[in-house]
């Protein structure tokens, strides 16, 4: 992480307005393709997500991000941080809104790709804030941009913000499409990190998922609600290692295996 001067996110000018920024930046074709994707998803009732296939691995989903959002927030409280600026990196339509209110940030950046999704992030937001009435909350702005080739910096209304977490859930894998957009990826999610805070996130297990294919006589594995195509299973290579992921109706995409050693490695040197 680059060292920088600790700013109290208490002592920083609160933000009134909504921006949402839009990217003009060229997208590659698997780019164009997970935002298209994710742009034709509409929102589903609570009575819809139950009767899915994949209810309950969301709620441990949903479970494992509140658990790390609480992890590192309450490491920033006993640290005098009460009131965090947060970067969602990755943010789609919103779905952790009320997990960040939990926390009780100063300010809340969120970013996505896909434009519908941010301006379904930007409606949660707006009736969390209804439904608040009065009471204070969190400010936020909202930014569509390709975050592994777009410097988000340039994007955020404070140009000299630094952020205390930088979140990323089930996203950056999808930016080692090349090592050119996986450095700007993790430079969006590192550089404007104050000192000593926090970057976080989940996504794929490599190894796992190559020790799954090596066992297949084919390219592909998974089961009736999963399915992993590999182009390869020879080689495995840090950056344009591409496979399609497919999710009981919610997935169906191509992606790319983020190594964690690499991912680490990337982070130290930003």
């Amino acid at each position: 992480m680059n060292p920088s001067i600790n700013i109290s996110p208490n002592k920083r000018k609160r933000k009134s307005s909504q921006d949402f920024e839009e990217s003009n930046v060229k997208r590659s074709s698997n780019a164009e393709k997970v935002a298209e994707h994710y742009n034709k998803r509409g929102n589903t009732s609570c009575a819809e997500r139950r009767q899915s296939k994949i209810f309950y691995m969301r709620n441990f989903n949903n479970w494992t991000k509140s658990v790390l959002i609480k992890k590192y927030v309450d490491a920033l409280n006993k640290r005098g941080v009460n009131h965090p600026v947060v970067l969602d990196l990755g943010c789609g339509k919103g779905g952790d809104i009320l997990k960040w209110d939990k926390a009780r940030p100063n300010h809340l950046i969120c970013t996505d790709l896909a434009e519908t999704s941010v301006s379904q992030c930007k409606d949660r937001y707006a009736l969390l804030k209804k439904r608040h009435r009065n009471k204070q909350i969190f400010t936020t702005e909202f930014i569509v941009a390709d975050s592994s080739k777009e410097n988000l910096n340039e994007k955020v209304q404070d140009k000299q913000m630094k952020y205390d977490i930088t979140s990323c859930q089930f996203v950056i894998h999808y930016s080692f499409e090349s090592e050119e957009q996986a450095t700007m990826m993790v430079h969006n999610a590192c550089a404007s990190l104050n000192k000593g805070r926090y970057f976080f996130g989940t996504t794929v297990n490599a190894d796992k998922m190559i020790d799954l294919v090596g066992n297949t006589d084919d390219l592909s594995f998974g089961n009736t609600v999963f399915d992993v195509t590999f182009e390869s299973k020879d080689l495995f290579p840090d950056f344009s290692c591409k496979y399609i992921f497919q999710l009981h109706d919610v997935v169906n995409c191509p992606e790319f295996l983020l190594k964690k050693e690499t991912l680490v490695r990337y982070a130290r040197n930003t």
